[in-house]
């Protein structure tokens, strides 16, 4: 997706805040700071933004309840700030929604790249990509991004639909957790890919009758994954 987008940054560093703002303002996005959750929910509600880069660590109301707040009524593209390595993979295992996580000290450069890859990731797909694809009662809309089975519609978030869809537009085709990254986080990742993982296996416990035991999303052992039909 290109500049345009409406992007929320809710930071109480204000350097930090000032400089991201700054980097994205380039790019051509209509943006708005807030300092604190709770003034962070209020902004949330007046701008509707297309996107929010939520710092973990907040005043008043922390990052992580600002999220779930969020996530009760919006489906909005969330990208977090943490401090620590090891806190994103716990983050990703609380399942509060987040689309993508930044490690501090960043780059406010590396921040609007990933801003930019979520955006275009949440953006309509080109012609030809739009056909609703179906395996037995699962039924996935690249159009609308949703997805239904028998039991009706399934809550996912947007990295989690990214995930899905981009395994099923490949059926059988074994893809490795770098591979995943690259195409689904949409930029290269390098160390350690639990992420993936952790997305997989909350993704089987959205669309898969048993889990334990996924009909569509199977592990390849020693390799990564793939989507059976």
């Amino acid at each position: 997706m290109s500049g345009g987008s409406r992007i929320l940054i809710v930071e109480d560093e204000r350097m930090v805040a000032e400089v991201v703002d700054r980097y994205l303002r380039r790019d051509g996005h209509d943006v708005r700071t807030a300092y604190d959750g709770e003034e962070g929910l209020l902004e949330f509600d007046r701008f509707r933004p297309d996107l929010v880069v939520l710092d973990v660590m907040l005043p008043r109301i922390d990052g992580l309840d600002l999220c779930r707040r969020i996530r009760e009524t919006a489906q909005t593209p969330i990208i977090m700030l943490t401090a620590r390595t090891e806190e994103v993979d716990k983050l990703v295992g609380l399942g509060l929604g987040a689309d993508d996580y930044v490690t501090k000290p960043f780059s406010p450069r590396e921040v609007a790249a990933r801003v930019a890859a979520v955006l275009r990731r949440a953006s309509p797909r080109a012609v030809g990509e739009t056909e609703t694809l179906r395996f037995g009662d699962l039924r996935i809309n690249p159009v609308t991004r949703t997805c239904e089975d028998r039991r009706g519609a399934r809550d996912l978030t947007a990295r989690e639909f990214d995930l899905l869809l981009h395994l099923a537009r490949h059926p059988g085709q074994v893809f490795t957790r770098d591979q995943i990254m690259t195409s689904v986080w949409d930029y290269a990742h390098e160390g350690d890919t639990t992420t993936v993982t952790v997305h997989v296996r909350r993704l089987r416990t959205k669309i898969e009758a048993d889990p334990s035991r996924p009909r569509h999303l199977k592990t390849v052992w020693g390799v990564g994954y793939k989507f059976e039909p």
